[in-house]
């Protein structure tokens, strides 16, 4: 019957969720509708924001059939949205005698050889973020690149000692951009690590943790599933099959704060109830995107210095400039066109 209903060409809409979808995990039990509109009554459902889910809900509605909040006073709920309110918290308006130093410095480390873009996508997100500085360390051969963006600082890293005077005068440490897994770019995090200075930590710099792995007290993590899977040793599928697990998993292994990227990313921060972004769209399945992430979580953290709003706030501003930058149409979407909405989303009402 819900193969039928699903060729029939003709709008679905699902009362509270789609037939055939699991509510708590989102696994597709068989077959399930696909729905144009699900409507959810009281309790929102985990399995409409995971695994399968927003594949199949359609346009989600909460109705919460105005239930008393008491009801739910002995309730624990498994996982929250992420909301407006998080980018508010971790970026509040601003004084009138702030200056640059007082938003922070971020140090962006990446972009080795052959892979310039990475580390300037990363360095502009932070700007676009709200850092007041930004300074990118690249492979001497990529100095150009970073250079050609006259609002960046750069420095050509030959070996992890040339990082020595960028890491001093850092707030911030975003890693991983274009890294890299050769010599010079296993030089360069094990020189971020031993800065103390907080850290954002992506791409290959995850790759090469996953190799050799560590905790800190002190990071953010931004895994998509194959980086999750590498850390978690499993595979992508084991991942996607539980993503809330997956983030428990990976953030009582590493310790700090962990971003598990992708439809419906979680962050998930040590004895904190998980959060869910229910925003972003298919457009952002694009090289760069992640990038761009690191960055804009890298420049909030570098203003209020909380590595857990900063990550909220950063997961949910990401996803909120990507839909801005989808309104002309997913298919073509760059990450470039991300960090032209950045500006608004970081500037709340």
């Amino acid at each position: 019957m819900l193969q039928a209903a699903n060729a029939a060409a003709r709008p679905i809409v699902a009362v509270d969720i789609p037939s055939g979808l699991h509510a708590d995990s989102g696994a597709v039990l068989g077959v399930a509708a696909r729905a144009a509109l699900t409507v959810t009554f009281i309790g929102r459902k985990l399995g409409c924001y995971l695994g399968e889910g927003p594949e199949h809900v359609g346009r989600l509605v909460h109705v919460d059939l105005d239930v008393p909040p008491e009801t739910f006073a002995f309730t624990t709920a498994h996982a929250q949205l992420l909301e407006e309110t998080d980018v508010a918290a971790a970026l509040p308006r601003r004084g009138r005698a702030s200056h640059k130093g007082s938003h922070g410095h971020v140090l962006v480390i990446g972009g080795g050889p052959g892979m310039p873009g990475a580390a300037r996508l990363a360095g502009e997100a932070a700007l676009r973020a709200g850092a007041g500085l930004v300074t990118v360390a690249v492979h001497p051969d990529n100095i150009g690149i970073v250079a050609a963006r006259p609002e960046l600082m750069c420095t050509a890293a030959r070996s992890a000692r040339d990082l020595a005077a960028a890491l001093a005068r850092a707030t911030v440490v975003a890693i991983g951009p274009g890294l890299g897994q050769d010599v010079w770019g296993r030089g360069q995090l094990e020189a971020a690590l031993g800065s103390g200075r907080p850290l954002v930590v992506d791409a290959d710099a995850l790759n090469l943790i996953a190799e050799r792995p560590r905790q800190s007290d002190h990071w953010v993590l931004t895994p998509h599933p194959g980086e999750a899977a590498r850390l978690l040793g499993t595979t992508s599928a084991a991942v996607q099959a539980d993503r809330l697990g997956a983030a428990r998993e990976l953030q009582a292994r590493f310790g700090g704060h962990v971003v598990l990227k992708g439809a419906g990313s979680i962050v998930q921060s040590p004895g904190a109830t998980p959060r869910i972004c229910d925003r972003g769209n298919p457009g952002m399945a694009v090289g760069g995107m992640g990038d761009v992430l690191t960055g804009v979580i890298a420049g909030i953290a570098a203003q209020c210095g909380d590595l857990a709003l900063a990550a909220c706030a950063g997961v949910f501003v990401h996803a909120q400039a990507g839909d801005l930058a989808a309104r002309r149409g997913e298919r073509g979407l760059l990450a470039s066109d991300v960090l032209d909405q950045l500006r608004s989303c970081v500037n709340p009402c």
